[in-house]
């Protein structure tokens, strides 16, 4: 192992540039050359490396996004896809590569090792949805972003006797509206792992209505409906008016925390390691507070589970 490579895609996370930086630096550590790949798969298959020496990662382990930008391709999907970005990574003699990225770029990487190339994968995604990993890179600051914005919608709320619904991040996993509604005291959380009803929320605002509480907070994950559908049914429901707060992208950007550089910076030097001692096709996880790695293959078949006890819990702190 001579020569690697690295590369983010999907949606970034804060926390990347972190993960990049130790790769980079624990790799020429290590006396390995690093090269860096612009816009994920698609720079991948177009050649577009370029080689990173300690300066290139300079002062970036506070930045959000990705300084290698990322890409989404569907090329990529197809074999004539796969193997245009082998040939490109043979004839530029990379022996190994470390990925950035969710759950569908774990499914390329996986395509690739079953071709032949070595290749590590760390979870980078702000819907902590990757299965086999506890933890995933840019979690905790989309959280606190989330949270931040929702305090800042409570005061509003609160000042002019409002019902506000909260659209957060999260397709297929409810981690981000469930920790950022707990945290925030949401009177109500919509994930798509737990069923809900329409008249269960009317009847948590009536109820507390009736003990003197005058506005509302619901944090709804994108994946069950769109925050202008809840709001419609709301008010037909009440005969009240809901306002909607769509965070979107907001909660991708801004600084990582410090728990997001730990523990970027620790699967990115893990991922070295792992390269150097001959491992390939497995992704770094976080489980029971500690490094490991599994195969890309287990990690597909596996369900990614929401703690359904927290939900229960915020339920019951929020009558």
């Amino acid at each position: 192992m001579k020569k690697i490579a690295v590369l983010t895609s999907g949606g970034d996370a804060p926390g990347m540039n972190a993960a990049i930086r130790a790769v980079v630096r624990r790799g020429i550590f290590k006396g390995l050359d690093v090269y860096g790949v612009r816009h994920g798969y698609a720079g991948l298959m177009d050649g577009d490396y370029y080689q990173m020496d300690l300066g290139s990662v300079g002062d970036i382990i506070h930045r959000g996004g990705t300084i290698l930008r990322s890409a989404r391709s569907e090329l990529f999907k197809t074999v004539e896809g796969q193997q245009q970005a082998i040939t490109s990574l043979n004839d530029a003699g990379i022996d190994g590569l470390i990925v950035i990225g969710g759950d569908g770029t774990f499914k390329g990487a996986s395509k690739l090792t079953s071709h032949g190339v070595p290749t590590i994968g760390i979870p980078g995604t702000i819907d902590n949805d990757i299965s086999g990993t506890e933890y995933s890179i840019g979690f905790d600051t989309a959280v606190n972003t989330a949270l931040d914005a929702i305090d800042k919608i409570r005061d509003t709320a609160y000042s002019h006797d409002r019902i506000c619904i909260i659209e957060v991040m999260g397709r297929k996993a409810g981690d981000l509206a469930l920790w950022a509604g707990l945290c925030s005291g949401a009177e109500s959380i919509i994930i798509p792992e737990a069923a809900f009803s329409i008249e269960d929320i009317i009847n948590r605002i009536q109820y507390g209505q009736k003990r003197g509480k005058s506005h509302t907070i619901i944090v709804l994950a994108e994946g069950v409906c769109k925050a202008d559908v809840l709001k419609d049914m709301i008010n037909k429901g009440l005969g009240l008016e809901a306002s909607v707060m769509v965070l979107g992208y907001l909660q991708r950007g801004g600084s990582p925390s410090a728990y997001d550089r730990m523990m970027a910076s620790k699967m990115g030097g893990k991922a070295i390691d792992l390269l150097i001692d001959g491992i390939k096709g497995v992704m770094i996880g976080w489980k029971n507070s500690q490094l490991v790695h599994l195969p890309f293959e287990i990690a597909e078949k596996e369900k990614h589970t929401i703690d359904m006890a927290d939900y229960h819990l915020a339920r019951s702190l929020s009558i």
